[in-house]
């Protein structure tokens, strides 16, 4: 579970649903704080003094107001910065945060994740877990009963593996995990064209005994693209668990190919963790 958690409101549903998946994923006794990003340094640089103040108070309202809905015990932080990603990475970092909690894009239809931009930003470079929910989460919202996970074995899918298995004990739930091979997992020393299948399937019943061996783990090998595969798996659980493999220097979780696809088609609450080498998280 996660002690020191950010929780990302606008006023809008989207930051409801992020309560809501924010107090399942908190610790008992977690320190919560309801942030809105109101304006920019840009915007108060161009002598749009007037503006933000009225926007900074409209924004305490609001906080306030989400706070008191949710009947939630949190500290309410309006922030001003360059954008809402770059705002919520300094929160993040300069209240040590293990968990930011965003919401999907209020135009996505209920059940699915339709990210904006805004979304996207406090994905990428995040010192921390981010967790995004469905549209509609705060209305549906139901035990985490399974907790699914991406695991092909490598420090990334290994450190997913153990918060998604420390996760569904908590909840007393179950952890489906499956390792996806794609083409590019085929050594290059291979020729494809005489020993594709051979190879695949050599590394499928690898990946389904490794799989096996892990107590507790209902597993699976497939061959495919990771992101469509996944998207997959998540039609039948509560929860996406998923490392970052994007370039990007250790503890930040940067948004690659698969992340970057799971945020925008993935069918229950996506938790994406930074790379290994960060203090966080210890669910």
């Amino acid at each position: 579970m996660f002690e020191k958690v950010i929780i990302g409101v606008d006023g809008r549903p989207g930051g409801r649903d992020a309560i809501a998946l924010a107090q399942q994923l908190a610790a008992p006794g977690a320190r919560m704080t309801l942030a809105h990003v109101y304006a920019s340094k840009a915007m108060l640089a161009r002598g749009g003094g007037l503006a933000v103040s009225a926007d900074r108070k409209y924004s305490e309202h609001m906080l306030k107001r989400e706070r008191e809905a949710a009947s939630l015990q949190a500290e309410l932080v309006a922030v001003i910065g360059p954008g809402v990603g770059h705002a919520m990475h300094e929160l993040a970092e300069g209240r040590h945060a293990d968990l930011l909690v965003v919401g999907s894009c209020h135009r996505g239809s209920v059940g699915r994740v339709l990210v904006g931009d805004d979304a996207l930003a406090t994905l990428h470079g995040a010192p921390c877990a981010v967790a995004i929910t469905p549209a509609g989460y705060a209305s549906q919202a139901s035990e985490l009963a399974t907790v699914a996970v991406g695991d092909d074995g490598s420090p990334e899918g290994a450190l997913a593996l153990r918060a998604a298995i420390d996760l569904a004990a908590h909840f007393g739930g179950a952890v489906s995990a499956v390792s996806v091979i794609p083409l590019q997992s085929l050594p290059s020393d291979t020729s494809i064209s005489a020993d594709w299948t051979n190879t695949t399937e050599r590394l499928i019943h690898d990946e389904r005994e490794r799989l096996a061996r892990i107590p507790g783990v209902d597993g699976d090998a497939v061959y495919g693209e990771p992101g469509e595969e996944l998207v997959r798996l998540s039609g039948n659980a509560d929860l996406m668990v998923v490392g970052s493999r994007g370039f990007g220097p250790l503890g930040r979780l940067m948004n690659g190919s698969t992340s970057n696809y799971l945020a925008r088609h993935v069918l229950c609450p996506l938790l994406v963790l930074p790379r290994p080498g960060s203090a966080s998280p210890s669910p």
